[in-house]
């Protein structure tokens, strides 16, 4: 059986529905207007990383609950489950040195964050600092060509059809190689922390510019 793809404005109206709150209570809880709310629960309208980070702040939810849908049963273990990701219904973080697609962010929990990346940046300069997440990534290159730039190694060229494996605690960065305008790569990030995707998310507060668009 396929399941409905969860929106924003579903998952938006599982929170409030959870907490018995009218829209007018929860705009005077999070600060976003009623309109705007409103428009959201009808999938007529999106919200910037901004105004998500502020609903997660203001009713203290975090920011990976509003990529899968909240079950009101108990949680079971679960031993088959699956999800089928496409560019079309992942969801897209925009920054000022990347375009990321989450895959699959309906599967709550997950041990490994699958992630397709447009990458801009055409310098270690133009990146900015390095960042550090809990847990190890696995990258492999699509279109293009990049350099991988960490703390504790020299900076490695990677073509198309080739990879690399580190620790995502260490800094690390990834640019466009030289020639290249944009390059793609797949991501794979693991972690034993079941908050990584919060942990991902968070990241992209730090990088200016952003905005989170579902489909």
């Amino acid at each position: 059986m396929t399941q409905a793809q969860p929106t924003l404005g579903t998952l938006l109206k599982a929170v409030r529905a959870r907490n018995n709150w009218t829209l007018k209570e929860m705009s005077d809880r999070s600060g976003i207007p009623v309109s705007t709310l409103s428009k959201v629960e009808h999938d007529r309208l999106t919200l910037t990383y901004d105004k998500l980070l502020q609903l997660s702040q203001r009713l203290n939810i975090r920011m990976s609950e509003l990529f899968a849908e909240n079950d009101a049963a108990p949680e079971v273990a679960v031993t088959a489950r699956r999800s089928l990701g496409d560019m079309a219904r992942a969801v897209r973080v925009n920054t000022a040195n990347y375009d990321y697609y989450y895959l699959c962010t309906e599967l709550r929990r997950k041990r490994m964050i699958p992630v397709v990346t447009r990458v801009r940046a055409k310098s270690a300069e133009e990146f900015g600092d390095l960042v550090h997440h809990p847990g190890e990534e696995f990258i492999f290159v699509i279109q293009g060509r990049i350099v991988v730039h960490t703390e504790f190694y020299d900076p490695v060229a990677l073509e198309e059809g080739e990879s690399i494996y580190i620790d995502s605690n260490m800094g690390h960065a990834y640019v466009a190689g030289d020639g290249c305008d944009e390059a793609v790569i797949l991501g794979v990030c693991s972690s034993a922390d079941d908050d990584l995707m919060n942990s991902l998310l968070n990241l992209h507060g730090e990088e200016g510019e952003r905005d989170i668009v579902r489909g």
